[in-house]
């Protein structure tokens, strides 16, 4: 059983960066592919960036393309998410979610407002 939190959310204004953790405990999940997906308010969860179990390749919605990192420390079993040139559009709760196989395990989340 993997258990997933997640951290770093909070207020920054427009323009700004936050970087979110992902810590799994339990056991390793440097075999499991890692997503961060994020819900705002009355709309449905999407899908923010993804990593591959090794970290060797990763995928991003087409809105945070160039502003958005995810990144991996298999060795602290966390993986990240770097956010930056922040804008309204962003605010939602964000959430990890590591898969491998039929393993589908989903952090309790993190909440990102970005206001002035």
């Amino acid at each position: 059983q993997v258990q997933l939190v997640e951290s770093g959310g909070g207020l920054v204004q427009p323009g700004g960066s936050l970087r979110l953790s992902c810590l799994a405990s339990g056991c390793s999940v440097s075999g499991y592919v890692v997503n961060w997906h994020r819900q705002a308010p009355g709309k449905e969860r999407e899908l923010v960036a993804g990593i591959s179990s090794t970290g060797g390749s990763s995928t991003y919605v087409d809105s945070v393309k160039g502003r958005f990192t995810i990144s991996r420390d298999n060795g602290k079993n966390t993986v990240y998410l770097q956010m930056n040139s922040l804008n309204p559009e962003d605010t939602a709760v964000y959430y990890c979610q590591a898969r491998w196989g039929i393993r589908n395990y989903w952090g309790q989340g993190t909440q990102v407002t970005v206001s002035s």
